[in-house]
């Protein structure tokens, strides 16, 4: 082992450590990945997304030294390696070169999510913010000092993108960090910071929100590096880059609906994205999606996909009666689908803890 890693067994074997983070959905998604909102600082690329109740727990028990092993529910094996020569490409790679960065050795990560795998909530980068603060924590039983919330955010969102070959977003991983509902505008010419912050909802908003979304899962898992690339090339050649733009602007306006608790309008704001998306990025849907948010906006509902769509989850806001209605309309449509379902969750408010 080099200088620079450290056994953590002795002190996991006196307690395990643990972290938690929560899943997102999202509006205004891929304008938080560097290559589209770098060059378009001008306008203010922003994203609104809210955390939801559905978190992931990541636990830090000890194991024999020089080791460390990865395991998550939903995946069908571990991967075990010793620190130095621990893969970065694998299955679980982000998460060992997450760990090769802190340097501790000696350890057994277990991952727990209550969301599905692969549902575009932001798992992945969920995970990751959990385990850096279950790291963190663990440093600081070691004397060091525990990182704030903006050096997780930073940390994470840098481990990924360099982990992924670039084209990462950032924004999972601040949903993640701090909860709540924000609107975030993309700095990354910034020296100080990536990004801006706008808490758009207290206690009490959180709480009503709740009332006025559902999120429901498609049954079928998604590849968000694969869709994004798509629409990556064709931002870069010009081809959809005016509608990225026009989203921008209703993604906006949409924020301030929330924070204005203003239902129907934002509802209506969403199925202008909606319908937007459906040209730039037609391939984010599926027949299921298609159907779930055409029955949405049937309902006078506001409906789109999480994350980079094509499979995985949708959400959906509107009045309370509206919603409740649409619930029953999913629920039946999504009954036959093996895995799919209406998602039991509500915002949260809590960040990583």
């Amino acid at each position: 082992m080099t200088q620079l890693s450290l056994s953590a067994r002795e002190i996991l074997e006196k307690k395990s450590v643990e972290a938690g983070a929560p899943c997102r959905i999202d509006s205004g998604g891929t304008w938080d990945i560097k290559t589209m909102a770098l060059p378009l600082e001008g306008i203010e690329p922003v994203t609104v997304n809210m955390a939801l109740s559905l978190r992931t727990k990541v636990v830090l028990s000890s194991y024999e030294d020089g080791l460390v092993r990865i395991s998550s529910e939903g995946f069908s094996h571990a991967e075990e390696f010793p620190l130095e020569k621990a893969p970065f490409d694998s299955v679980f790679g982000l998460f060992f070169a997450c760990v090769t960065y802190f340097g501790f050795h000696g350890m057994r990560i277990s991952i727990k999510s209550d969301s599905p795998i692969k549902s575009a909530l932001g798992g992945s980068s969920t995970a990751l913010v959990a385990l850096i603060k279950a790291l963190s924590r663990l440093s600081g039983l070691l004397g060091k000092k525990e990182m704030t919330g903006h050096e997780i955010l930073h940390l994470g969102y840098h481990l990924e993108d360099g982990t992924s070959g670039g084209n990462c977003g950032i924004q999972d991983q601040a949903a993640a960090v701090f909860g709540g509902v924000n609107l975030w505008t993309w700095k990354y010419g910034n020296n100080r910071s990536l990004y801006k912050r706008e808490s758009l909802l207290d206690s009490a908003g959180i709480k009503e929100l709740s009332r006025h979304i559902v999120v429901a899962f498609s049954g079928q898992s998604h590849v968000s590096a694969r869709i994004n690339r798509g629409w990556l090339r064709d931002f870069l050649s010009g081809k959809t880059r005016s509608g990225w733009i026009e989203t921008n602007n209703i993604v906006r306006k949409l924020a301030y609906a929330i924070k204005e608790k203003d239902w129907n309008r934002a509802a209506g704001l969403l199925q202008n994205e909606m319908a937007i998306r459906s040209d730039i990025t037609p391939d984010a849907l599926i027949p299921i999606t298609e159907k779930l948010i055409d029955q949405a906006e049937e309902c006078g509902c506001g409906a789109r996909f999480t994350g980079a769509g094509a499979g995985g989850s949708l959400w959906a806001v509107g009045g309370a009666k509206e919603i409740n209605h649409l619930k029953e309309i999913w629920q039946e449509t999504l009954s036959p689908v093996k895995s799919a379902g209406i998602l039991d969750c509500r915002v949260d408010s809590r960040g990583v803890r």
